[in-house]
């Protein structure tokens, strides 16, 4: 395997349990632990997004089922109501999402006073400038290629310049932020988001949909594992 591999340059798999089958979760998680890096969780509230999902007890049940780290991703209002909720129930990595509530720097550092790692959320109506004054304090980004709350989107290509020019802000002002994608992500268009830059993938459907939720996971891990930046190639 070349040096520049996928997974030489620690490129993260986060499978999103939004579609996984919660009467056996248990043996949805099994099946895709040995391919995870994360665990992702779509928090919707209903009022942000469209959607209702997930509670912090369903964060808590997850954690009792597996080791893997989990990454709440948080569409909600009121925010701060809810990070020692979600944080207590065992979320390893919390994001939230600009313009969904006020004194995001309080929060940040709440987040990562009470032992999480803090992240922000930037949907595709969010210029990417209004990051700047937080990457000093954040761990990561979260780009979304879909609007936020409605499933079964296709990816907007338009977003993925987003993430390379997030890392270059970053280096310019002496930080490291890992950058995320979340939304869309296929794996027919999962070379495309790794040669965009990102550090970590979202996947969701294309796992949970699937007949073989290990087998899926398996595979697209292979894509991560054996992509070469630069060539286009898997």
């Amino acid at each position: 395997m070349r040096s520049n591999s996928g997974k030489e340059k620690g490129i993260k798999l986060a499978p999103s349990i939004l579609d996984a089958d919660f009467s056996k979760l248990g043996e949805e998680l099994k099946a895709i632990s040995p391919y995870a890096d994360y665990i992702h969780l779509d928090i919707m509230d209903g009022h942000f997004v469209p959607n209702l999902t997930f509670g912090p007890m369903i964060v808590e049940t997850v954690k009792r089922v597996t080791q893997i780290p989990i990454d709440c991703h948080l569409m909600i209002y009121h925010v701060p109501e809810w990070i020692e909720a979600f944080i207590e129930a065992g979320a390893d990595r919390l994001s939230f999402h600009l313009h969904s509530t006020r004194n995001e720097e309080h929060i940040i550092r709440t987040i990562r006073n009470l032992g999480a790692s803090p992240g922000l959320a930037l949907s595709p109506e969010v210029p990417p400038f209004e990051l700047r004054r937080f990457l000093e304090v954040i761990d990561f980004v979260i780009v979304m290629c879909v609007y936020p709350g409605f499933g079964g989107q296709p990816l907007i290509r338009e977003m993925l310049p987003r993430i390379n020019a997030i890392k270059r802000e970053a280096r310019d002002m002496g930080v490291s932020v890992e950058v995320e994608v979340d939304g869309g992500i296929k794996t027919h268009n999962l070379t495309e988001v790794l040669e965009a830059g990102a550090d970590t993938v979202v996947v969701g459907s294309s796992i949970f949909s699937s007949d073989d939720h290990g087998k899926a996971a398996a595979h697209v891990r292979s894509v991560i594992d054996t992509y070469h930046p630069g060539t286009g190639e898997i």
